[in-house]
């Protein structure tokens, strides 16, 4: 294996992107829109949600219940309605996801039998949203019940008991403002490189077949390994470099905490991109259709990362048989590396488990590359 002859290569396939602009459309641009619109696009908070009442009594006390709805920062203040028609036409509208019904007899209820229901509407078309929000619903209802009840003792000349038995101390560490923006972006990161290593190098030798030169490749002296190197080396660089420019926005401009170090990150970067680039080079080799070559890099790339990382969806709330098959994903152990480093500030020793599984992967695919291209026309 020669170094003349690797750089040869590289250069000349440095100069077909430089001449190509979709490729560098996709090496420059694609980052930057995937970074913005999955940074500001996704976003699992579910607050300020939009809310409609329904008031039947206009007691003070119920007043007071949608005072606690009005102040709470996870409601919008309540829409007022009129009529339980009005309510099913905000539903289905989608004016508010959830809708709040106090019946006639609340105040008198509350006086009389020390207890009053009210009923909850929520929009199920979204599980997740009104999971939450018939939570959220529930704890600002309970906090109104235990001022009411706190009040009611009072009344009556009760002794109160002003120490909880047991008292629970939260803190949430790694993620302390609970903002999923934190956990999406360094998963945007591996969603970019997966994207944009796997898209340039499925064009590499389609584009020589396509292009009729495959011929003079052929012709020339140089070795199966030394192509591959040279055909991937640019692509190498231009990954770390949409690597570096992902790390500046999600520090610089979405303020994402990045606890770890930037040696680290770039290690494992380059074994992930390694990944990548050696299977939209083996798909290349494969099929000698620009087009279709794309297409299948996009699929084996864009999907389980997508799916299967725990980028998109938690993998211990998958079926037992999908998550078995995400171990076979290699975009899975460098999303759980992506998180561990900006969130938890993880080092390579806390990470050997990810760390020796990417690096395996890398191996094994780059000895796979390098013996799937073969000197012939056939």
């Amino acid at each position: 294996m020669k170094l003349r002859r690797i750089a040869a290569i590289a250069r000349k396939e440095s100069l077909q992107v430089l001449r190509d602009p979709r490729s560098l459309m996709i090496a420059l641009l694609l980052p930057l829109m995937q970074m913005f619109m999955l940074g500001y696009g996704v976003n699992l908070d579910v607050d300020a949600i939009p809310i409609c009442a329904f008031d039947q009594e206009g007691s003070q006390q119920s007043h007071d219940l949608l005072a606690r709805f009005a102040s709470s920062r996870y409601f919008q203040p309540p829409v007022t309605a009129t009529s339980h028609a009005e309510v099913t036409r905000g539903l289905d509208a989608r004016v508010c996801t959830v809708a709040l019904v106090i019946p006639s007899g609340f105040t008198r209820n509350l006086a009389d039998q020390g207890a009053a229901t009210v009923q909850l509407l929520v929009d199920g078309t979204d599980s997740n949203t009104a999971n939450i929000a018939a939570n959220y619903a529930r704890l600002v209802v309970g906090g109104y019940a235990s001022e009411v009840q706190l009040k009611a003792i009072q009344r009556q000349g009760g002794r109160i008991q002003t120490q909880t038995p047991v008292l629970v101390q939260a803190r949430v560490w790694f993620n302390e403002e609970l903002e999923s923006r934190n956990f999406i972006i360094p998963g945007v990161v591996a969603l970019v490189m997966a994207i944009v290593g796997a898209q340039l190098t499925s064009l590499t030798i389609a584009r020589e077949w396509e292009r009729g030169t495959m011929e003079l490749l052929v012709s020339t002296p140089v070795k199966p390994m030394e192509l591959m190197i040279g055909k991937l080396a640019p692509y190498f660089v231009l990954g770390m470099l949409d690597a570096a420019i992902c790390l500046a926005l999600a520090v610089g401009w979405f303020e994402v905490p990045f606890r770890g170090t930037i040696v680290t990150l770039m290690l494992t970067t380059a074994l992930f991109l390694t990944v990548v680039l050696c299977i939209g080079y083996c798909v290349s080799v494969a099929l000698r259709s620009q087009v279709g070559a794309s297409q299948v890099a996009l699929v084996l790339t864009m999907l389980p990362t997508t799916l299967l990382s725990g980028f998109s969806f938690p993998i211990d709330q998958m079926p037992a048989v999908v998550r078995d098959v995400t171990y076979l994903v290699s975009a899975r152990y460098y999303v759980t590396i992506l998180k561990a480093v900006f969130l938890k500030g993880s080092t390579l020793a806390e990470l050997a488990v990810p760390v020796a599984c990417l690096a395996v992967y890398a191996i094994a695919l780059v000895v796979l590359a390098a013996r799937a291209f073969r000197k012939t026309l056939d």
